[in-house]
């Protein structure tokens, strides 16, 4: 009696093999889309606060979070001192400070998305901007990077270095400590005068910053 082949031919296996290398492809290739789709994300936040910053200039001929007349030109709570600096920390959730009246001001105005109710905004009241990595958004007057170049500063927290470097590279020069765009590894949010990182690290977590 004639035993009876066991098992899988060379072409069958052949064929399992090609069939894993496509689907492994597929995952890596969406994997590397959804990067991209990240990243061009963050890249936009940073295009859009100076948008933002001139929009409200040209309408109202004052700085969003410091405009002296808030109140009447866009019935904000509060309105800011007028010294042309938007005070506070990037990353602050003190309501009374300009870098908080900035989002208020700018989305009463009609040029940014969000929640325009100030009043017992919190780090989670959802409030505050945030960039595709769920990290803090935010805008000053006060210098965060040391060296970095600029009349006010936008901040993007929480972004991973393989994340950072490629916006760094899409929007400045790809190094962390040069031109507009710099980053600081992110021990701690910075608030003022944090030292720009020397080289990307890709699991290193980043806090990036842009003057204009």
């Amino acid at each position: 009696m004639k035993k009876q082949q066991t098992g899988f031919t060379l072409i069958e296996l052949a064929i399992v093999l090609v069939i894993i290398g496509l689907l492994l492809g597929g995952v890596l290739k969406g994997q590397e889309l959804i990067n991209s789709a990240k990243v061009k994300n963050m890249a936009a936040d940073f295009r859009n606060v100076p948008v933002y910053i001139y929009g409200y200039q040209d309408k109202f001929k004052a700085l969003p979070g410091d405009d002296a007349n808030a109140v009447a030109h866009v019935g904000s709570v509060a309105s800011g001192d007028g010294d042309g600096k938007i005070e506070g920390a990037w990353n602050t959730t003190t309501v009374g400070d300009e870098a908080a009246k900035f989002w208020e001001h700018i989305r009463l105005a009609g040029l940014a998305p969000g929640s325009t109710v100030i009043t017992g905004a919190t780090s989670t009241s959802g409030f505050y901007p945030t960039n595709a990595d769920g990290g803090r958004i935010g805008v000053t007057s006060q210098i965060p990077i040391t060296a970095l170049p600029g009349a006010y500063f936008m901040c993007s927290g929480g972004i991973l270095g393989k994340y950072a470097k490629q916006l760094d590279l899409t929007i400045d020069d790809g190094t962390p400590n040069g031109g507009s765009l710099r980053a600081t590894t992110e021990t701690a949010f910075p608030t003022a005068g944090a030292a720009a990182a020397t080289v990307w690290v890709d699991s290193d977590s980043y806090t990036v910053c842009m003057g204009f």
